[in-house]
């Protein structure tokens, strides 16, 4: 965890989306032989995905808050950063259930932050 009081990594850095859905792709493709990966590396794994899930659901938050309260995106928006925060309340742990779980979170924070592109495109273009 890095010290940023002032909130300037979630807004001025880019996210590597691509490296994102390869490993949420991979994590997802687990079938028996993830038994393999030791606990220390599925931990490393679902801590780097604790990571993108935080800085996607600030995205997610970010473009919400540009819409109208009564806006039917804003509510959706809503109902999957409360999962995320309940998600993310809980301490990574060295398991492929886990890191599958981390994965699934960071599908759905980017499939709502393409959904709040689609309804209002310059709530997840303005900047903060």
């Amino acid at each position: 965890m890095l010290h940023d009081p002032d909130g300037r990594l979630d807004s001025e850095l880019p996210l590597d989306r691509e490296l994102h859905k390869a490993l949420v792709k991979a994590v997802l493709g687990w079938a028996g032989h993830s038994s393999l990966l030791p606990p220390a590396d599925l931990k490393q794994i679902a801590l780097l995905l604790t990571g993108a899930a935080r800085a996607v659901a600030a995205d997610v938050r970010r473009a919400a808050d540009l819409l109208p309260a009564d806006h039917a995106a804003r509510a959706l928006a809503d109902v999957v950063l409360e999962e995320a925060d309940r998600c993310l309340s809980v301490p990574p742990e060295g398991t492929v259930r886990c890191a599958q779980s981390r994965a699934r979170l960071v599908r759905a924070l980017y499939e709502r932050l393409d959904r709040l592109a689609s309804v209002a495109p310059q709530a997840v273009t303005a900047a903060p």
